[in-house]
C-alpha cells in the first residue's frame, strides 16, 4: 500500500488516526530501535494521531472509494461550494452531519476552516465497521510494534514505548490491557 496516499480536496483526512489498513501499512514499513535517530521524526508523525478517543475504520471500503463516495454525496447535493458546505456543516464545535456511504458505513463531515480542505471527514462513532479507541492507546501500540515487535509484551517494553512519545507508564491493568488489544488488532 502507497504510504504516500492523494486526498482530494476539498477532502480533509487523517489516514494514521482513522482508516485500519493504513495504519497497518505504516508499521510494515518502519522498523527502527529505541536509538534509531529515525525515531524522531516517528513520533513527530504519531503526534497527529492527538490525544482524544478516535474512531477507526475496519471496512473493506478502500481510501479512494470512500474519497469518491463522499464527493459524489457533496456533488449531488450541491455542497462542493464552501460556502454552501460551510452553511450545511455548521462552524460550532459541536456541529456535524452524518452520511452513509454504499458499505453502510457511516461518516462525520465536519466544516473545517481551511481555503482548500474544509470537508473534515472521519469515521461516525459506533458506525458499522468501526472501533472507538484512544488516541494514547492507539500510540503506544504502534510504538512498541515498531521498536519493540515482540509477542510477548512485557511492561518495561510497552512503558519504554510510551515514554518515547512523553506518556506516563501504565499502571492500571486496563490500560494496559487496551494496548495488548490494539497490538493484536494491528498484528492481524
Amino acid at each position: 500500500m502507497d504510504l504516500k496516499i492523494s486526498i482530494p480536496e476539498p477532502l480533509l483526512f487523517n489516514p494514521l488516526k482513522h482508516y485500519l489498513p493504513f495504519i497497518r501499512s505504516f508499521i510494515i514499513n518502519r522498523t527502527i530501535s529505541i536509538s534509531d535517530p529515525g525515531l524522531k521524526e516517528l513520533t513527530r508523525e504519531l503526534k497527529h494521531i492527538g490525544t482524544c478517543v478516535m474512531d477507526i475504520y475496519t471496512g473493506e471500503l478502500a481510501q479512494e472509494s470512500i474519497f469518491s463516495e463522499v464527493l459524489e454525496f457533496l456533488e449531488n447535493n450541491m455542497l462542493k461550494v464552501k460556502e454552501t458546505y460551510k452553511k450545511w456543516a455548521g462552524t460550532d464545535f459541536n456541529d456535524f452531519k452524518i452520511i452513509s456511504l454504499s458499505d453502510t458505513s457511516q461518516w462525520t463531515l465536519k466544516y473545517h476552516d481551511n481555503e482548500t480542505r474544509y470537508v473534515h471527514i472521519f469515521p461516525a462513532r459506533s458506525s458499522p465497521y468501526s472501533f472507538r479507541i484512544k488516541a494514547n492507546t492507539l500510540k503506544s501500540a504502534i510504538l512498541y510494534i515498531i521498536i519493540f515487535g515482540k509477542d510477548y509484551v512485557s511492561d518495561d517494553d510497552l512503558n519504554a514505548a510510551r515514554a518515547l512519545t512523553g506518556l506516563s507508564p501504565v499502571k492500571e491493568v486496563a490500560d494496559a490491557e487496551a494496548v495488548m488489544e490494539m497490538i493484536e488488532i494491528l498484528r492481524e
